[in-house]
């Protein structure tokens, strides 16, 4: 902007201009950094579903090809899309991650932290140099030509695809273009010089859509509705038939794929079965059963000449158990308690309970599906081992390690308030001296049975119990406004669940007397 043949005063307007639009990408509101961000998510996400429907085209391609020569040629083609999408798509992943070097997703979410991501120094000082681009720039450009170039080859000179050539012809059209002011900047300039590295990443997202987009608009084209339709066998179906209709990781996949014919006029006589005809053919309808693997059979009757003909079929399915509940967990956090019941819930997906069995030094059965309870004992981490049986009569195990805590030292609570308070000298005469543990998953209970008041200037006290004696009254009687008595070193106990455990010294509470 401040280049060219301009006069010194423009250049000088232009500048300030700069400066400007450099202050306000400083005030960017974090509504419109967050706005980015979520237009990020949105590509993103678009992105995994355009991938999984392109492989489902390009499969059914695949398929229509080794059915009928007709397809051999757009499967060719396909494939040569395909490569050029990928290696283009895979390209401008690179360029995201240099967006995001240096960083740091969200603890615990995993979140990109998007109203901190203001800045676009990554970009800035790697693609431009000068008025022009670096190697880095340069490169870009010549892989965006490069894509185009190869999805022109791939496709050929046919004309149902000039309007889709046409559409990524002006998605990366690299040329120089002109900005509010009328004076022409270079392609990357424009869109990424200066931007917020959010602002930026969902700007390559978005170019990640247009790629995929474009795959699977080829793909349409080159599958044809009326190429599928000339194809197509109308009154038969490929209908594949398992052995049952769920598997386990690594399970033996047995079954045959088979030619099934049916249309109004194949009226059956009579069916068995778990359903009724319809259109001829049996639509099951019925409710699934107990977890496991159930059998699932019946027959057709026919008129055939007269005679009557039994066709049975036979086949199962595998109920599993209805989820009701996420599996989340924190790797840094999977922590038992020492001599306390911790409970867990052990299960195995698509396995039923009773099928299930898990071990751990200390680990009990609580009663109901899943129910455990695990106390551990010395050391510094527990193995939980499980083992399910599948209905093939083969075993899956697993593991998982937890870390072996005790119970943390509590806090000293006069009157029930831990920590610093003020008041009266009658009321710490009079206030019970108890032990809190906030936040803790188990609401223990604690009894004092030991602490030291300490008054300023005077001998600490130690008191059996857990209220103050006739000592304690006698140096807070001496004791002045603006001390600040300690109770330290409480000693307590656990009472109801929990009881017989150690537990560690209480920390102190301050009393200010007023």
């Amino acid at each position: 902007m401040a280049g060219g043949k301009l006069t010194p005063r423009q250049k000088m307007i232009n500048l300030m201009y700069l400066v400007f639009i450099a202050m306000l990408a400083m005030n960017m509101s974090k509504e419109v950094l967050s706005a980015f961000g979520l237009m990020n998510e949105r590509f993103e996400g678009s992105n995994l579903s355009a991938i999984n429907m392109n492989e489902q085209m390009l499969a059914g391609l695949d398929s229509k090809a080794h059915e009928d020569t007709h397809f051999t040629e757009a499967a060719s083609k396909a494939h040569k899309v395909e490569a050029a999408s990928k290696k283009f798509y895979d390209f401008i992943g690179t360029l995201k991650g240099e967006v995001l070097k240096g960083v740091e997703t969200e603890k615990g979410t995993g979140k990109l932290p998007y109203e901190a991501m203001d800045k676009g120094d990554n970009i800035d000082n790697s693609w431009f140099k000068g008025e022009g681009y670096s190697a880095r720039g340069n490169e870009i450009i010549a892989n965006i030509e490069k894509y185009k170039a190869e999805i022109k080859a791939a496709v050929g000179n046919d004309s149902k695809y000039v309007s889709i050539l046409k559409e990524i012809n002006d998605k990366f059209n690299v040329n120089d273009v002109k900005n509010k002011e009328g004076l022409k900047v270079k392609f990357l300039e424009y869109h990424f010089d200066k931007f917020p590295s959010i602002a930026s990443l969902a700007k390559l997202s978005a170019w990640q859509n247009d790629v995929k987009k474009t795959e699977a608009d080829i793909y349409s084209s080159l599958l044809g509705k009326a190429a599928v339709a000339a194809a197509s066998m109308n009154n038969f179906q490929a209908i594949v038939v398992l052995e049952k209709n769920a598997y386990f990781e690594g399970e033996a996949i047995k079954g045959k794929v088979v030619l099934g014919k049916y249309d109004a006029n194949t009226k059956p006589i009579g069916f068995v079965g778990p359903g009724k005809i319809e259109n001829g053919q049996a639509v099951i309808a019925m409710s699934a059963g107990s977890v496991g693997e159930h059998p699932l059979g019946g027959s057709f009757t026919f008129l055939e000449d007269g005679k009557s003909i039994s066709i049975p079929f036979k086949g199962s399915y595998v109920v599993v158990p209805r989820p009701n509940t996420a599996n989340i967990s924190a790797d840094k956090m999977n922590v038992v308690y020492r001599g306390l019941p911790n409970p867990m819930t052990i299960s195995f997906a698509g396995i039923p309970d009773n099928a299930v069995t898990a071990s751990a030094a200390g680990l009990s059965s609580a009663g109901g599906r899943g129910k455990y309870n695990l106390n551990p004992g010395s050391g510094t981490e527990v193995v939980v081992n499980v083992t399910g049986k599948m209905a093939d009569g083969k075993s899956v195990s697993d593991k998982k390690v937890f870390r072996i805590k005790g119970i943390p030292a509590p806090q000293a609570a006069i009157g029930g308030q831990p920590g610093s308070q003020k008041g009266a000298k009658a009321r710490l005469q009079s206030s019970q001296i108890t032990a809190v543990l906030p936040d803790f998953l188990y609401d223990l209970k604690f009894q004092v049975t030991q602490f030291v008041l300490k008054v300023p200037g005077q001998a600490s006290i130690v008191v059996n119990g857990d209220r103050v004696n006739a000592q304690c009254a006698a140096a807070l009687a001496r004791a002045t406004k603006g001390d600040q008595i300690t109770i330290s070193d409480v000693k307590t106990k656990i009472i109801g669940d929990g009881a017989g455990i150690q537990t560690k010294t209480a920390a102190p509470a301050i009393f200010e007397i007023q």
